[in-house]
């Protein structure tokens, strides 16, 4: 492929994801009522079940495509998701949507680990973080339109459709991949499927402090990505009383983190993974606090928690695609199971972070405030074990 083409590739890749979590968001209040759900923090396992079925996924999908190359394992898990979508649109009760839902996450949890790893095939260090955060950069457009496309299918019928377009656009990424698609794995750099060399690396993955120590730290800055997103629709709408510009409002949000990988993809070669991710966990943490003291002193409007929240997002932003690549730096011998395994990490961490702070919605953003700011402090204190104490220096290739 192009370059230009690549980099689109795996954003669509990436994107199949994205739409999986965002697209149904303004649909969640009519699923509820349908399937007869009573309460509505329980609306949000909705969006929980899939990144658990995500999460798990990624522990299959790394030594499969270690052992059979990146692009057969990629055409067959987008059959499963186009399968799951439809199974998704059919469901009659909430338990089997759930069900549905689950199967989604298990097939996409395939974009993850393959994006990862294809552009780790070609690409390490500095230079991948670049090339991920234009990927990202991309693929953040994805939530902004998300919202926006979903209510725009339920304006020509109901929730149903939006299952339906989901496996429309897996199908597209489908015939791209079965079109263009080449194989980045050499056959003479394939694993064999044995439990040696798995447990072998699994442990390289485990036990290197780089490679565990930015998983976790991803897995909570993506924790809360998933609080946001699991609760928005009640927070602007329940809260802020904001139906009609949920979207509006929710895109903004998401653009603050698209702007902040473009940022990135333009910086880090220059700064460095390092000193642009660590000094965004601060400004996370400081701006967590500002937002604690509005709302203890009642000064919470939804123009300050837009703002704030805006901003909050865009240092997660900030966070993502730097602390995957440096998570990688020193396993990318090895990156399909690597990227498997530190998928698995990342993924079900934020949803256990993601859902405690979703789960706590009770009328206010505080839960959020709070959560963001024990977040940062925790992400804060893994860096300083991993770096040994000294941050902003670059260390390896990062």
């Amino acid at each position: 492929m192009h370059p230009r083409e690549f980099v689109a590739f795996i954003a669509a890749v990436m994107a199949v994801n994205a739409l999986g979590v965002d697209l149904m968001l303004p649909a969640l209040a009519d699923i509820g009522r349908d399937l007869l759900v009573s309460q509505a923090n329980h609306r949000q396992w909705v969006v929980t079940v899939y990144m658990v079925g995500f999460g798990a996924g990624q522990l299959v999908y790394g030594p499969l495509a270690d052992r059979l190359g990146r692009r057969p394992v990629l055409i067959a898990t987008l059959l499963g998701f186009i399968a799951a979508s439809v199974f998704a649109a059919s469901s009659a009760t909430f338990v089997a949507l759930l069900g549905a839902r689950l199967l989604q996450g298990l097939m996409s949890a395939s974009t993850r680990v393959l994006a990862v790893a294809i552009v780790r095939d070609g690409a390490s260090g500095r230079q991948m973080a670049r090339t991920m955060s234009i990927a990202q950069m991309i693929f953040f457009i994805v939530p902004i339109l998300a919202p926006t496309l979903g209510q725009g299918l339920l304006a020509f019928g109901p929730w149903r459709f939006i299952f339906y377009a989901l496996g429309g656009f897996a199908a597209f990424v489908l015939a791209w991949s079965l079109v263009r698609l080449p194989e980045t794995l050499p056959v003479a750099r394939r694993l064999p499927l044995s439990l040696a060399n798995l447990r072998q690396s699994y442990r390289l993955t485990l036990t290197n402090r780089y490679s565990i120590g930015y998983a976790v730290a991803a897995a909570l800055t993506f924790g809360g990505i998933i609080a946001f997103v699991s609760s928005a629709q009640q927070i602007f709408v329940d809260e802020f009383g904001a139906g009609r510009r949920f979207t509006l409002l929710f895109a903004i949000c998401a653009f603050s983190m698209g702007v902040a990988s473009f940022a990135n993809s333009r910086l880090v070669e220059r700064l460095g993974t390092r000193l642009i991710s660590q000094a965004a966990v601060l400004a996370l943490i400081a701006l967590s606090v500002v937002h604690l003291i509005v709302i203890q002193a009642g000064q919470e409007t939804l123009v300050s928690y837009m703002i704030l929240q805006a901003l909050s997002m865009t240092c997660i932003g900030l966070c993502g695609s730097n602390f995957g690549a440096m998570a990688m730096e020193p396993v990318g011998h090895i990156a399909g199971t690597a990227s498997s395994v530190q998928g698995f990490i990342t993924s079900i961490g934020a949803v256990l972070v993601g859902s405690a702070i979703g789960q706590s919605y009770a009328g206010t953003t505080l839960p959020l405030a709070i959560g963001y700011l024990l977040i940062g402090l925790a992400v804060l204190a893994l860096i300083w074990v991993v770096e040994k104490g000294e941050l902003f220096r670059p260390r390896m290739a990062g």
